[in-house]
């Protein structure tokens, strides 16, 4: 696929051996030059890796999300398999960014997804920057465009990543205005975690403009469970499909040292995968990623452990 696509590297998974498949990295297959596996028979997971900063960069976020991915790949390979025995995860490698051209990257990314949905895996995407969302997203709405059917964007993070383009721009911080751009009264997005400290008034107020729902940092703890439950649920009710993100920089930096922009006030594991059970519960989730993981600045790679758990949970819950 010329100079944005890197084959996957089976160095990157690794963990105990067995003589069955009982981790990660031995049910992982490599697969080079995005020959997607076309068998609709076998339920499938598609991991592809968005190795670029550059969203951050023109951010002026901290450099470092590139190696993302694969610091997500290593610490997966030796988490146990718990998937159905047929499942095959299948790694079509990553998607670089060449002289600041993120928006080819986004081209290809949103390609990359339209197929793998169409080939019947279940895509999760490794990041990179939180701009991954706008191509992601463009590929889960183009492929349910000719079904007819609604879409709900989840995102458990920090910040709305709502602000306007930098001189014309796009940037991790504005893949749902763009979004709520480009496809007006079919951007039904919902933010969990907001941090009222790191998002002006002027952001609150586009989240209004544009219909988005939300729960401040405040009110998402498991003293609320109930007010939380009833609004997950609401939201889940009125959409078709689910397209789920996960930015690390919502987790308390105690849990999420290695992001891009940390905060000691995020919410702790614990909670969120209680918050990804409701999510998944529902059985709408299409696909997800996980971004922001910078293991520049984390710690004993807890960051990316936790990314890794994040990814693995989701799927062993669609899966069950």
């Amino acid at each position: 696929m010329g100079q944005i696509h890197q084959n996957p590297e089976t160095s990157n998974w690794y963990g105990r051996k067995s003589n069955a498949i009982e981790y990660w990295h031995q049910a992982s297959i490599s697969v080079n030059d995005l020959q997607f596996d076309t068998n609709t028979e076998k339920p499938k997971v598609g991991i592809l890796g968005y190795a670029s900063e550059e969203g951050v960069n023109r951010n002026q976020g901290r450099l470092g999300t590139k190696a993302g991915p694969k610091a997500i790949r290593n610490m997966m390979g030796s988490l146990a398999f718990h998937l159905p025995e047929q499942t095959r995860v299948f790694d079509y490698g990553d998607v670089i960014t060449h002289n600041s051209d993120m928006e080819s990257s986004h081209d290809l990314i949103s390609t990359t997804v339209l197929k793998l949905l169409e080939t019947n895996h279940f895509p999760v995407l490794l990041g990179g920057g939180h701009d991954l969302a706008l191509a992601h997203a463009r590929g889960v709405y183009q492929y349910l465009k000719s079904k007819d059917e609604k879409l709900g964007i989840i995102n458990l993070d920090a910040h709305f990543d709502l602000r306007p383009l930098n001189n014309g721009k796009g940037h991790s911080g504005s893949p749902f205005f763009q979004l709520a751009e480009e496809f007006k009264d079919d951007f039904h997005y919902l933010c969990l975690g907001i941090q009222r400290s790191v998002n002006p008034k002027s952001l609150f107020k586009t989240a209004e403009r544009s219909n988005s729902q939300w729960m401040v940092m405040e009110d998402f703890r498991l003293n609320n469970w109930e007010v939380i439950q009833e609004k997950i649920l609401w939201f889940l009710d009125s959409k078709d499909k689910i397209y789920l993100t996960v930015d690390m920089d919502g987790f308390a930096s105690a849990y999420a040292p290695g992001v891009s922009a940390p905060s000691p006030m995020g919410f702790e594991p614990d909670f969120a995968f209680k918050v990804f059970e409701l999510i998944t519960k529902s059985k709408k989730v299409i696909s997800m990623d996980v971004v922001e993981l910078n293991p520049n600045f984390d710690l004993d790679h807890a960051t990316a452990r936790l990314a890794a758990r994040c990814a693995e949970y989701v799927v062993r819950k669609i899966f069950s």
